[in-house]
């Protein structure tokens, strides 16, 4: 721009010149330069100036940041192009001085939000997306504030709402309320707004709660805000300090500036709690004053910096004292996630060969705090580098798929630039570690989860860490396994470990310390989980899923049409076998088995044994080889998979509440289109294109256009392809699965059950809303989040809530305890226990089993054994009615067709009765076929 080669050069040659230090001076002169009245090269020539001035002195310039940021922002916004682009470049350099990791990615989507209002929802997802290991300072709000301003003036509630929680937590999260309390001005009156004028009563309570935050931060503000030293103050006392230790020195006028100047340096250095004394003497004093004072210059400035001086109180540490052990971390800082504060000024302290157990609440950064430090993004932990440290978790990406065991963690980057070990190491661990050579060969996609978590330890144990970071270790391990992993990290008596997991047993057997969140802190206790329940009781749902002080409520399951006890089958497999592609062998053989609505099972056995492909085949994800499965045709089953994420990792942009409503938005659970059972292969198109001989002529099925009772079936309205819906046939369901119909017949069924599973529940937001809260997950993560910022624990919990939305009479749950903490396990386990419906999980965790399940189907050697039977309930009657009624979303009552009910030999000959007696009088009467209902 024109402004660089004109005013911008002289500028930058006076600036290169200055102290460090008098950035104070000059930093008026420049942003007075920059006001709108000022010609565009006035403006271009002091953003110039200063982009020198901040390579110059970036420690000082940083601190000024609030004073910078919203004059160039008013400069981004400029309608002069030169000023604009200048502005836009300015600012990326200046605010590069931050200095903060987890903002520096964020910098240019601030400024070009601030340039371009249309990219500011998306910059606020993103922020309310982001982790903050950090403390949040006054020069990291100036970069925000601007965002956040406009943020709370966008037309749509929803980024409204999410800029009011992001503004409500970072001020919690800032260490001096008087950093905050600089930008008040600029907030609250948004805030305020909004809480008056927004329609929506939830949103309008977060502003209401953001405004109060701030207000507090503002009265807090200006009880705790340190005393700033002025020019006019630190001017006087130069003068008296002059006056009494150099008597002799006689201030002429020209030297008065020389004095002023280094009063600005000293004031600027006051304010920054600089007291150096070779800073005083060569950046501040005796270059500009030494020349005046002469040999007298040490004493002034020694005594100078006495009267300067103010005692900063050190903060106090409260920690548990610990002198035993070889320190591998002890740091300070604070870490949230977007919207939410974790952590806030926080201390971890880590020794040598201690085994520390990470405890907490779903939802508290757990698993964050982990992925902070494996990514080096906590202040003040040790480097990689340094400290050499391991995350373990089965992150198989789908591209490695198909590669051999071996190969996949003798390739490993990680593995390669750290330990380097050679291909007989490698095969070595595996084998140490229970892969057999054949299974080493294998591809990784073959491994069952519990072998996918032994290779994931493997790998780490190669890595040969000093702290190993294990989130959730036990999760899809069998009972053998988890005790050679308690064995395994009690040998390691050099290296830390550090394990989040939801299995008290386990935490009890390895842990030396147990890591505690209790109100934004980390508050470590001596001992195994044992001990620290006992120091503090009020955790006992560590131990005891009967204390769990939250409750999730499963909704009732409904009529189930021809159900009238409780043990009667509503799902069977007779003599299943099953194997995968390119197998010799079956995985199970001769399968069988039934579920009623009074099932409560346990599948338990050895990892890959076969349990997981079992409840698959149960529930139509795979087609058996051998053998049958049947269900009720109005039957609607609810499938949580092992790997819950997998039903939620392609709507991680969503919030829960969306995905809800984008999966039943056609009337039936999207999800089920997608299982083998509904797709049609060649084999059913075959069928499908099959011409049939109907009432002496030829016919082509196109679809089944309804269904209607028949007796003890159901028959199907057919439409015939090329011909008119009015030559349309009823057919039995018989008829039609003999004919190479089946996948057509359970289509129209599992969409006829799923319309009488949604029939009470209008799919909008509010309703969706409460049935998420019944399932622990608050409006601020159910409505107002996206899924990719939930935890793990929050996301098994959407998981579960989107399968229960549409009422299923079964429950299939594979290794429900993967990621749960203690009190949503006990909240579960209690509404399993009043839900109306069956129940069949898979579970390595005993306590969760045997406090909920009568019947236990055992896998092994490719066969199913069940034991156990119904409980003391079994042949209780099935409570359920058929809906009468349905309500839309806009609260509309519409009255539900009943079917017709079948009558009695009693009461057929007294209805018979009547009808002749009717006949001799003359009456009119039904027909013949009404007689049965």
């Amino acid at each position: 721009p024109g402004g660089r080669g004109a005013g911008g050069a002289p500028a930058t040659t006076v600036i290169s010149s200055l102290s460090p230090y008098a950035v104070d001076v000059v930093l008026p002169t420049l942003m007075a330069a920059m006001d709108l009245k000022k010609l565009w090269q006035t403006k271009v020539a002091a953003m110039t100036a200063l982009v020198a001035l901040s390579k110059q002195a970036p420690d000082q310039v940083k601190l000024n940041l609030p004073t910078i940021v919203p004059v160039l922002s008013g400069c981004v916004c400029d309608a002069k192009k030169q000023v604009k682009s200048e502005a836009i470049a300015s600012m990326s350099i200046v605010c590069a001085s931050v200095g903060n990791r987890d903002i520096d990615p964020f910098i240019p989507l601030l400024i070009s939000a601030i340039a371009t209002p249309a990219e500011v929802p998306d910059c606020v997802h993103k922020l309310s997306a982001t982790t903050f290991v950090q403390t949040v300072e006054a020069p990291t709000l100036s970069l925000l504030v601007p965002l956040l301003v406009r943020g709370l003036a966008e037309r749509a509630t929803a980024i409204r709402r999410k800029t009011a929680v992001i503004i409500d937590n970072m001020a919690k999260l800032v260490d001096s309320p008087h950093d905050a309390a600089v930008f008040l001005p600029r907030l609250l009156p948004g805030l305020k707004n909004m809480s008056a004028q927004t329609s929506d009563p939830e949103a309008r309570g977060v502003a209401e709660r953001a405004y109060k935050t701030l207000q507090r931060i503002g009265a807090e503000g200006q009880v705790t805000a340190p005393a700033r030293a002025s020019v006019e103050e630190v001017h006087t006392t130069l003068k008296e300090v002059i006056t009494a230790d150099a008597p002799d020195v006689k201030l002429a006028a020209e030297h008065e500036a020389a004095v002023l100047y280094v009063s600005s340096l000293a004031a600027h250095l006051i304010n920054v709690r600089d007291f150096e004394p070779h800073t005083w003497k060569d950046k501040a004093v005796n270059p500009f004053l030494g020349a005046v004072l002469g040999d007298k210059a040490g004493a002034v400035n020694e005594t100078f910096l006495a009267r300067c001086f103010k005692e900063i109180a050190s903060k106090a540490v409260e920690e548990l004292e610990d002198n035993e052990g070889e320190d591998l971390c002890n740091c300070e800082f604070s870490l949230a996630y977007g919207g939410k504060i974790l952590l806030s000024n926080t201390r971890l302290w880590l020794k040598r060969g201690r085994r520390y157990g990470l405890c907490g609440a779903n939802g508290t950064g757990k698993s964050t705090l982990m992925r902070a430090i494996a990514n080096e993004q906590l202040d003040g932990f040790p480097p990689k580098s340094e400290l050499r440290t391991v995350f373990v978790e089965h992150d198989i990406d789908a591209s490695e798929a198909d590669t051999a065991v071996v190969e996949y963690v003798f390739l490993d980057p990680v593995l390669q630039t750290t330990s380097a070990p050679d291909r007989a190491k490698v095969e070595g661990v595996l084998t140490s570690v229970g892969f057999t050579a054949e299974m080493q060969q294998a591809a990784v996609a073959s491994l069952s989860g519990g072998w996918k978590m032994k290779l994931a330890l493997a790998r780490a144990m190669l890595m040969e860490a000093d702290i190993l970071l294990l989130d959730e270790p036990t999760n899809h391990l069998d009972v053998n396994n988890v005790a050679w992993l308690q064995s395994y990290l009690n040998s390691l008596t050099n290296v830390t470990s550090m394990v989040v997991s939801h299995d008290s047993g386990f935490l009890d057997a390895v842990c030396t310390d147990i890591i505690h969140y209790e109100d934004c802190k980390l508050k470590r206790y001596r001992g195994n989980l044992s001990a620290f329940v006992e120091k503090k009781p009020e955790a006992r749902a560590y131990y005891d899923l009967q204390e769990s002080a939250i409750k999730f409520v499963l909704p009732e399951p409904g009529f189930l049409e021809g159900i009238k006890s409780k043990d009667r089958a509503i799902l069977k497999m007779h003599k299943v076998g099953f194997r995968y592609p390119g197998m010799d062998k079956n995985v199970v053989s001769n399968v069988t088995l039934q579920c009623s609505l009074n099932s409560r099972v346990a599948c338990v056995g050895p990892n890959g044994a076969g349990k997981s492909t079992i409840v698959k085949l149960l529930t139509g994800e795979t087609e058996p080889q051998d053998g049958v499965v049947w269900k009720h045709p109005n039957l609607r089953v609810a499938y949580v998979a092992q790997h819950a994420f997998h039903h939620v990792e392609q709507h991680l942009e969503k919030t829960p509440n969306q995905y809800i409503q984008w999966r039943y938005a056609i009337g039936e659970d999207r999800e089920a289109l997608t299982k083998v059972n509904r797709k049609i292969n060649d084999e059913d198109q075959k069928d499908l294109n099959a011409i049939h001989v109907i009432d002496g002529e030829k016919r082509q099925i196109e679809k089944l256009a309804s269904r209607r009772k028949l007796k003890r079936s159901y028959e199907y309205e057919v439409q015939f392809k090329g011909l008119h819906p009015e030559n349309n046939k009823w057919m039995t369901r018989d008829k039609l699965i003999e004919m190479g119909m089946e996948k057509l017949v359970a289509a129209l069924d599992a969409k006829e059950a799923a319309a009488q599973g949604l029939y009470q529940r209008p799919l909008t937001t509010s309703v969706v809303e409460k049935h998420l809260m019944d399932l622990g997950i608050e409006p601020e993560f159910g409505t107002h989040s996206h899924i990719r910022g939930l935890s793990g624990g929050q996301k098994v919990k959407v998981v579960i809530a989107a399968a229960m939305w549409q009422n299923p009479h079964l429950l299939v749950l594979d290794e429900p305890t993967n990621y749960l903490d203690r009190e949503s396990l006990g909240a579960l386990a209690s509404a399993i226990k009043e839900y109306g419906g069956g129940v069949v999980m898979i579970s390595h965790s005993s306590e969760f089993t045997k406090a909920l399940c009568t019947e236990e189907w055992k896998v092994g050697g490719g066969v199913m054994i069940p034991t156990g039977g119904p409980s003391e309930n079994a042949h209780k009657l099935a409570e359920f009615e058929a809906p009468t009624e349905n309500v839309d979303a806009f609260g509309n009552v519409t009255k539900v067709k009943q079917q017709k009910k079948t009558l009695s030999n009693k009461e057929k000959k007294k209805k018979q009765r009547l009808r002749a007696a009717k006949l001799k009088a003359g009456e009119p009467v039904s027909s013949d076929s009404e007689d049965d209902y």
